[in-house]
């Protein structure tokens, strides 16, 4: 079986990367979802689509964002039966990604919203040099939160493949911390039970099991490959883990909250604007 991450054939791959960061851009600014971009990437050629993912996420920080870290994707076996592979991958957290502070999420920023609990890890350390093993990862933890992962596709109706996912950078939208910073050495991420509430009603169950076996696994795992890609992860970089649970619609003037065990809450109201067009 041909490995995920080896070039597949594509005939003119600057021309496939250049025309589907166009199309996922565009659908971003005009606010409108596009077609997958499988069409120019193939289904299966993630060093293209992370390429891509380049090419997007470097306009945005040209125009003025800042990188604050990165998200983990992909960590639940059933989605990645789902679109068709074996491993996680990886997006990165912009600045302006961070709603934490705002009265309400933005609900115009988004196209299609879904919402998951995941633990954020906030780095001490940075992850650039020598072994990396469960141990080292661990150790570079300063702290960490719950936190809510906003998730959108700008490609229409979820019609994702690994390297539509990948290519926008790994379908991120926004993201929401708590207020309880909680040392790693005071709980065990894999431990963790989280249960996500939306208007008052349990729309989703699940612990840090349920994430590549264990939070600090995923996290092991993007360090290296962060590593692996010459831009390894800093200290103060902020980390989402990877769902704990199944993702969750959120509409317009929905309210969401995820209790998370010794991490405690974090909670989202989504504001009740939608985009006019």
């Amino acid at each position: 079986m041909t490995d995920l991450w080896e070039p597949a054939a594509v005939a003119d791959r600057e021309t496939a990367v250049a025309e589907a960061a166009v199309r996922l851009t565009r659908a971003a600014r005009d606010h409108k979802p596009c077609t997958p971009v499988r069409d120019l990437l193939g289904a299966k050629d993630i060093s293209l689509a992370y390429a891509v993912q380049r090419r997007v996420v470097g306009e945005r920080i040209a125009a003025g964002a800042r990188v604050v870290g990165r998200k983990i994707g992909l960590t639940s076996e059933s989605v990645q039966r789902q679109v068709g592979v074996e491993r996680p991958d990886f997006g990165v957290l912009l600045d302006d990604m961070d709603v934490t502070g705002l009265p309400a999420v933005p609900s115009d920023r988004l196209l299609q919203p879904r919402v998951e609990a995941e633990i954020a890890f906030v780095l001490a350390e940075d992850l650039d040099e020598g072994d990396l093993d469960v141990d080292r990862v661990r150790a570079a933890v300063g702290h960490a939160v719950a936190a809510l992962e906003i998730v959108d596709s700008r490609v229409a109706d979820w019609d994702i493949a690994i390297t539509d996912t990948v290519a926008d950078n790994a379908s991120s939208g926004l993201f929401v911390l708590g207020r309880q910073p909680l040392g790693i050495d005071e709980f065990e991420p894999k431990d963790v039970t989280m249960r996500l509430y939306a208007d008052g009603e349990l729309a989703s169950e699940g612990d840090g099991a349920a994430c590549l076996g264990d939070p600090l696994a995923a996290l092991l795992w993007l360090a290296r490959t962060a590593r692996e890609f010459g831009d390894p992860l800093r200290a103060g970089q902020i980390v989402l883990s990877g769902a704990l649970g199944p993702l969750v619609p959120t509409p317009p003037g929905i309210t969401v909250r995820a209790e998370m065990s010794a991490l405690g809450s974090v909670t989202a109201t989504f504001s009740p604007e939608e985009h006019k067009g």
